[in-house]
């Protein structure tokens, strides 16, 4: 199986490009309606429709672990989807979360600020002004989900394979690049790893999420996932009944069934 990956500074066109890619490969297209539907199959339809493409503000970050919560459902969601095959992502920081396989091509497409206000203007029936507007809030809320989510700059050249400039390529030479770019010999499919990966990372992001949400968030307290049916979570607690609390927050999930728990209890946690 293989995946392609798109990202877009709004007004780019990027959105257009992903699906025609999609459609010439017969890809499943990801996209903000896909995602909420599979989010929605999975239970976690408001965590992703709360936590949208900007970063959460200070506060939230500060007096909450909702945020957190949030993006470890949401990257749950991807991983999900990814391991069914062959799929063209856009946005949500794909990119990222599947960067380290060499199954993935990672695209972006960029231009000009005028030309990008230009076309928000026709395609939306705004002014000049508001065009702007929309245009530099997209482009200040991706940067902030990023710093969030990844701590990265998501316009960082080397997140991407390929870099589409929609100032001077139509859609089709735009679909056209990407075609070539994705079927070269040096996109390897993925194996059999590739998707017992994504479904451990899947996992993975669940059980932090779950603890997370039970008020379990030591930061002595581990998790790994040893395998796809096996959690392992290990480190320090204060009391037993922490100890135990977090048994039981892991105790309902269908998919985990072995669960490791080599928590020891000590006074010193947090000294």
């Amino acid at each position: 199986m293989y995946f392609v990956t798109f990202s877009e500074l709004l007004g780019t066109g990027g959105k257009e490009i992903a699906q025609q890619v999609a459609k010439s490969l017969n890809y499943t297209f990801y996209g903000e309606d896909e995602l909420m539907n599979a989010a929605k199959e999975m239970g976690f339809l408001r965590d992703v429709q709360e936590l949208d493409e900007r970063g959460p503000s200070m506060m939230e970050r500060f007096f909450s672990e909702r945020p957190k919560i949030h993006l470890d459902r949401l990257q749950s969601v991807i991983f999900e989807l990814a391991k069914k095959g062959d799929g063209v992502f856009f946005g949500r920081g794909s990119q990222l979360l599947l960067n380290s396989f060499d199954c993935a091509l990672h695209v972006l497409v960029t231009g000009s600020l005028e030309r990008r206000v230009q076309r928000i203007m026709e395609t939306s029936k705004v002014s000049k002004e508001v065009a702007e507007k929309i245009v530099t809030r997209s482009d200040h809320d991706k940067g902030g989900f990023f710093r969030f989510a990844f701590g990265q700059d998501w316009l960082a050249p080397h997140l991407y394979d390929l870099v589409l400039n929609t100032d001077k390529l139509s859609t089709a030479a735009a679909v056209r690049m990407v075609l070539d770019a994705a079927k070269s010999d040096e996109i390897k499919a993925c194996g059999v790893d590739s998707v017992k990966s994504l479904g451990k990372l899947s996992l993975q992001r669940r059980v932090e999420s779950a603890l997370l949400e039970s008020g379990i968030r030591s930061p002595q307290l581990f998790v790994t996932v040893e395998d796809l049916d096996w959690v392992r979570v290990y480190g320090l607690v204060h009391t037993q009944e922490e100890k135990a609390e977090v048994e039981r927050a892991l105790k309902g999930f269908k998919d985990i069934k072995k669960l490791t728990n080599d928590l020891v209890v000590s006074s010193a946690v947090g000294v």
